[in-house]
């Protein structure tokens, strides 16, 4: 489908910004190395870890850096803490590529346990909050981490592992005892400050995060996502709003779009209301918002109606959630009772953002424009992005590729595809913000990355003018509320219930969090199983939103394919009807 319609004045200042970004002396300009044996599209000023980033936040000293409710902490309350910590992961042992995990939710404890992890050279293990003991389990001896960092909510899971991995514990926001030869976060950040961090050398290819994903075949893969990845993917966001920034500018110079009303200056505050075990919270959020010296706030959890007071009481100007949120927040009789025009931007990533809720936010922020991502923990952040004007104009687009990241189509069989605007094929993607890998996974590393190249497992199409529209999903996977389920992984939970014959596991539209996991099951011959008892099955092993909401009993075979696989979308058909 080709676009040479009225937005091509607006696309065209576009394109000649990013030329300019992307020119010898910009600060985003890019060059080629060779990382591994692979060309590597890098930025040619990039800082070289994750550490050196953190260090000169500490030039923010005097500002609000940590909301939670009601707590609030200035960057240098957590510079200091952070230094703290660094010195007794230290002296547990923890060095250069070595692992810490942490399992809680959004506390500050997470932000302080992630900055000290990645300035001691160590990969901090972001375990999932709401994984059952047995996934911990799994995670725990996957990663080998030296030390776990948890709250008291993950305490209660972790003492239910029978074979938990040797390591040092600290347990945070806890109001009963650790368990013998733990210590709590007091304690260990009972220390005296140093004055500065540990003198450790960090390359930029080594571990940042160990990120799960979840897994095709039954347990998730750990990511490796490294110092350089996370980097690159702060000035990807930097270079993306910057390029928009200025087409903007160039187009209304030229006089190909009005001239908006000055915006108030306000001071830059980020609301956090994604985990920071996935990269949308940690490196899209949390990182861009911590170099520039902006505010992070964060909540217990998800509610639309305190996210407002939060978001009047805070003077948000970036919400970065999954569309479920966006759209919660639109639809919350309370949105035109708060005070929401500090808000610059509001969208997200996760799942794509729906083309009525694009104009939806356009017509309700004030100051504001909708926003994008699109993106993978594979890919340590945003794959392309389109905001502002640019989106407006193509709400079905999630935007052009990021600067470091070379992008092609390939067919089934992984043949490249010819560079057309109506050739549809899955999206491979290379650069500097590829993963290193799964850890532990040669056989999904040889699967997934081939020379480089990333297989999203999307299938796609790319226009004339670069911008990436997503067509459908290769892989057999729901994304409910942002949280990716494999449907092969809850069909080998079901299937563990002896009285399951046959199970497909398939998504099915839900107007609230975008697509709900559902299931068809055909049982044994003289078995019985309700609804209920599946659930209480599955919740042993599965985390919650894993766990199928709609469930149908079938008394006949599951159709398949001539190949004997089932045909999901034939039976989505004959259910919903769509």
């Amino acid at each position: 489908m080709s676009h040479l319609g009225k937005d091509r004045g607006v696309i065209q200042h576009y394109l000649q910004a990013r030329s300019e970004l992307d020119a010898p002396g910009s600060p985003f300009a890019t060059t080629t190395i060779e990382i591994h044996g692979v060309p590597t599209k890098v930025f040619a000023a990039a800082p070289p870890h994750m550490r050196f980033l953190w260090e000169m936040s500490a030039a923010h000293a005097d500002k609000d850096y940590l909301v939670y409710e009601d707590e609030r902490y200035t960057y240098g309350e957590i510079h200091k803490q952070v230094r703290v910590l660094a010195a007794y992961l230290v002296a547990q042992g923890v060095g250069r590529h070595d692992r810490v995990a942490v399992s809680m939710r959004n506390y500050p404890e997470w932000v302080v346990a992630y900055w000290a992890t990645v300035s001691v050279g160590a990969a901090l293990v972001g375990m999932n909050a709401w994984w059952t003991p047995s996934e911990m389990e799994y995670a725990l001896k996957d990663s080998e981490p030296k030390v776990l960092i948890v709250d008291g909510e993950r305490l209660e899971r972790l003492v239910q592992i029978t074979d938990a991995p040797a390591m040092h514990l600290v347990v945070a926001r806890h109001k009963g005892s650790v368990p013998t030869g733990a210590v709590s976060w007091a304690d260990a950040l009972s220390g005296t400050d140093p004055g500065s961090l540990p003198n450790i050398e960090i390359e930029p290819e080594d571990d940042a995060t160990i990120f799960y994903t979840s897994g095709t075949t039954g347990f998730p893969k750990g990511a490796q996502l490294t110092n350089r990845g996370s980097v690159s993917n702060i000035l990807n966001i930097a270079a993306m709003t910057g390029a928009t920034a200025l087409a903007e500018q160039k187009a209304i110079e030229a006089g190909d779009m009005p001239a908006p009303p000055p915006k108030p200056v306000t001071p830059a505050a980020f609301m956090a209301p994604t985990p920071f075990f996935h990269v949308t919270a940690c490196n899209c959020i949390l990182h861009p918002a911590t170099l520039t010296g902006a505010k992070v706030v964060m909540m217990y959890k998800w509610d639309a109606g305190r996210a407002l007071e939060l978001i009047e009481r805070e003077g948000i100007t970036n919400f970065s959630g999954v569309p479920t949120m966006g759209r919660e927040l639109l639809m919350h009789p309370d949105w035109s009772k708060r005070d929401t025009s500090t808000l610059q931007g509001m969208g997200g990533g996760g799942s794509a953002l729906q083309p009525d809720l694009v104009h939806k936010i356009a017509g309700a922020l004030k100051q504001g424009q909708p926003s994008t991502g699109y993106g993978m923990t594979e890919t340590c952040g945003i794959i392309t992005a389109n905001s502002s004007r640019l989106y407006l104009e193509r709400p079905e687009s999630c935007g052009p590729l990021v600067p470091t990241l070379e992008g092609k189509l390939v067919d089934e069989d992984g043949n490249d595809l010819p560079r057309d605007p109506n050739t549809v094929g899955i999206l491979c993607v290379r650069g500097a913000i590829i993963i290193k890998g799964y850890l532990n996974r040669p056989e999904a590393n040889a699967e997934t990355i081939k020379d480089g190249w990333l297989n999203t497992g999307d299938v796609a199409r790319i226009d004339e003018d670069g911008f990436v529209y997503i067509v459908d999903r290769a892989k057999d996977m729901v994304i409910r509320g942002g949280e990716n389920v494999y449907c092969s992984e809850v069909e080998a939970a079901i299937y563990n219930h002896e009285a399951i014959a046959e199970a497909a596991v398939f998504g099915v539209p839900d107007e609230r969090l975008g697509e709900e996991v559902a299931a068809v099951l055909v049982l044994r011959p003289g078995s019985s199983l309700t609804e209920e008892e599946l659930r209480s099955h599955l919740a042993v092993t599965l985390a919650k939103h894993k766990i199928p909401s709609r469930v149908w009993f079938r008394n006949e075979p599951i159709p398949r394919n001539a190949t004997g696989k089932f045909l999901k979308r034939e039976l989505r058909k004959e259910l919903i009807g769509e």
